[in-house]
């Protein structure tokens, strides 16, 4: 994973005021109508209201005020207004409607401090913690999706193909789908390093190219939000659900991760074993001693821990290991002549995580392991996947949390993510999860039905 340019770098007020200069000449000479400002609610959820071209060069200088309390997560009634201030570097025409831009906003109090509850900004702080000590945080995710026909919520899903690992078909409607999502993912400035059928039955994939993390997290909502659209535009379901058909693989977003030193890669070292650096040995092993804590975080759903199983090829198993896609973090070989592109693979992550948040607490995992020199122990050359529980512990290999409860109460004891979140973001995030949770337990499902209502 080579050096990208980074947007997470102090802005000079003559950069930004050429960047709002390009905004705003873009606007014009493309006769945009309308400009959507985006920004997420903690859950990751995408939000935004529109402004006129009239309108926007004042957004760029002063932010647009809104009714925060009226956003998951965000402010109480009390204190509810907050600012969204659009970060011009992330602007973009809209593919799917020409007259139409976005940007992202970063969202700050009225007093200019920046929001606690902002998921952009928790990414920041992290970042600029990394900075600190001298590092930049790069990340290429490998975003999977399912594509069905339009049914009602309540029913089964339909899957558009029967199809399994880089199937190639003529005319299958879900390849075509993703290829031209795809196509306007690279217009809008979001370059795609490939994609391909996944293996369950009508799911896809689609691989980001690396780049700096924080533009890296506004990439992933993009495309999130572009290949549900693209999708019903032909009357088809897309939902990054991670595991919306039983019987068949989840959808993950394994996610590649590297710091530099400047234009240096601080994972790779020519003379270490595996060429990893003690650096990324550390970073593995802060990763690995909080791994139960940050599962909340990188799998907040109730759904997420039908993915999180054995038998599925999604990592279950708090491991290391360099070709052993059954660990949890995997360091992938980099070719011969590109050492730069020494990274590890963190595989949990699913597909419908907030990127902000969850690139925040694995960067904070990753760093508090450098910090305080965690040791890294043996890599794991067993496929976890064939051996029984009792074999994995003797090993002394620890489980990741089994379900959404577990999760919060391992990171409900995190001073790691309450540090990362902050107090804000953090408190309110087990609030919700709990509820979540409370819900699901009292919810009597149709799999409940089928196996007992007839026969007890």
């Amino acid at each position: 994973m080579q050096k990208a340019t980074s947007n997470n770098s102090v802005v000079s007020r003559t950069d930004k005021e050429s960047q709002i200069e390009y905004v705003l000449k873009t606007v014009e000479e493309r006769k945009v109508d309308f400009i959507q400002l985006w920004f997420s609610d903690v859950l990751g959820t995408p939000k935004s209201f529109q402004i006129t071209p009239a309108e926007l060069e004042n957004a760029l200088e002063e932010g647009m005020t809104f009714d925060g309390s009226a956003i998951d997560g965000f402010s109480r009634v009390q204190e509810s207004d907050v600012i969204a201030l659009p970060d011009p570097t992330t602007f973009s025409l809209l593919p799917t409607d020409p007259t139409m831009a976005r940007v992202f906003c970063d969202i700050y109090n009225l007093d200019l401090t920046p929001f606690e509850g902002c998921p952009r900004n928790t990414l920041r702080r992290a970042l600029d913690r990394a900075h600190t000590l001298g590092y930049s945080f790069f990340a290429a995710p490998e975003l999977e999706y399912f594509y069905f026909s339009k049914t009602e919520a309540s029913h089964e899903p339909i899957p558009l193909d029967s199809g399994s690992y880089f199937e190639l078909t003529v005319s299958d409607l879900g390849s075509q789908l993703r290829k031209r999502t795809v196509l306007a993912l690279e217009d809008m400035g979001i370059p795609v390093e490939y994609s391909q059928h996944e293996d369950a039955p009508s799911q896809h994939e689609i691989d980001l190219r690396y780049t700096d993390a924080l533009t890296m997290a506004d990439n992933v909502m993009t495309t999130r939000l572009l290949t549900k659209e693209i999708a019903a535009s032909s009357g088809i379901s897309a939902t990054f659900m991670p595991k919306p058909i039983a019987g068949v693989q989840g959808s993950g977003m394994h996610t590649h991760f590297s710091l530099f030193q400047g234009n240096k890669n601080a994972f790779y070292d020519p003379d270490a074993e595996y060429g990893l650096s003690v650096i990324a040995k550390q970073f593995i092993a802060g990763l690995l001693a909080h791994a139960s804590e940050i599962t909340a975080v990188t799998n907040q759903w109730v759904n997420s821990y039908k993915r999180l199983v054995v038998g599925y090829e999604a990592p279950v198993y708090v491991s290391w290991a360099q070709n052993n896609r059954s660990a949890l973090v995997r360091v992938p070989k980099p070719k011969t002549n590109k050492p730069d592109s020494t990274r590890i693979e963190y595989r949990a992550l699913d597909a419908a995580a907030n990127p902000y948040l969850a690139f925040a607490v694995i960067l904070g995992a990753g760093l508090l392991g450098i910090e305080r020199e965690y040791k890294l122990g043996d890599q794991t050359f067993d496929n976890l996947f064939k051996m029984t529980p009792e074999q994995v512990t003797k090993q002394g290999i620890k489980s990741l949390p089994g379900n959404l409860d577990e999760a919060i109460r391992e990171m409900d004891g995190s001073d790691l993510v309450r540090s990362v979140l902050g107090a804000h973001v953090f408190e309110w995030f087990v609030r919700n999860k709990r509820d979540e949770w409370s819900g699901y337990k009292t919810h009597v499902s149709q799999y409940e039905l089928d196996r007992y209502l007839g026969h007890l």
